[in-house]
């Protein structure tokens, strides 16, 4: 997806967290783009993707809607998550990262440092953030050498916030935003640790809590106020 196109989308999805597109709200392209003040083609893109992660449902006619979307129903995908990305690191470093893999997770590593090192983020940075964090679990997932894993995620990714690359950044909160991509970051530099020491079973814990860190670290980092509660359980990775 371009730049613009990811802007787009991550603005939408910020836009249905904080309950600014409130559920049952039907979204249509033009008006939209008009609101956001961009043409129609990323806006067509971003409605695509948010109905994959089940964020939008498809109307009959034209446009979407906003779906409906619990607590529950995130948490249950994130834990999801969590046991399949686990099993992934388990079986990597079970089964030893070749070089080509390591190197890749080094790259990943070293252009995280680089951004978290100013000590503060900016949404550019955070486009950044996510190709890196992208390739990072793709990484990892290739690595086990279990094409079953990323089947099942790829069922998993059209649950609401399911994804790795669903990320809904506070603008209006950047210094909170840099500590908590910078933790997720600090946490993986211990997973290739565990990776590349071939420590199975800890590889595969620190994974399990990368992805649930979303719901036990929320308070650490800010939560949401009362009237966003769900913005707490879907904004860390």
């Amino acid at each position: 997806m371009s730049k613009p196109g990811q802007r787009v989308l991550v603005t939408l999805r910020k836009m249905i967290v904080s309950g600014e597109l409130a559920a049952g709200e039907r979204l249509v392209e033009i008006p939209t783009a008009e609101r956001l003040g961009v043409s129609r083609m990323p806006v067509r893109m971003a409605f695509r993707t948010l109905e994959q992660e089940g964020l939008l449902s498809k109307n009959e006619g034209r446009g979407y809607t906003v779906r409906t979307v619990t607590g529950e129903e995130i948490a249950g995908a994130v834990e999801v998550r969590g046991v399949l990305e686990g099993l992934a690191a388990r079986q990597a470093a079970e089964r030893g990262l070749d070089p080509n893999a390591q190197a890749l997770l080094q790259q990943c590593l070293e252009t995280g440092d680089a951004l978290f090192a100013k000590g503060y983020v900016t949404e550019e940075d955070m486009e950044i953030y996510h190709d890196f964090n992208r390739r990072f679990h793709q990484v990892i997932i290739e690595a086990s050498g279990n094409p079953a894993i990323g089947h099942a995620l790829a069922r998993n990714d059209h649950l609401p916030f399911a994804s790795v690359s669903s990320l809904a950044v506070d603008r209006n909160d950047m210094a909170r935003e840099y500590r908590r991509f910078n933790f997720a970051h600090m946490q993986h530099h211990a997973i290739v640790d565990a990776l590349v020491n071939r420590q199975g079973a800890r590889a595969e814990a620190l994974m399990r809590e990368h992805a649930n860190a979303t719901m036990r670290y929320a308070d650490l980092f800010g939560a949401a106020h009362p009237q966003q509660e769900g913005l707490k359980v879907i904004r860390d990775m």
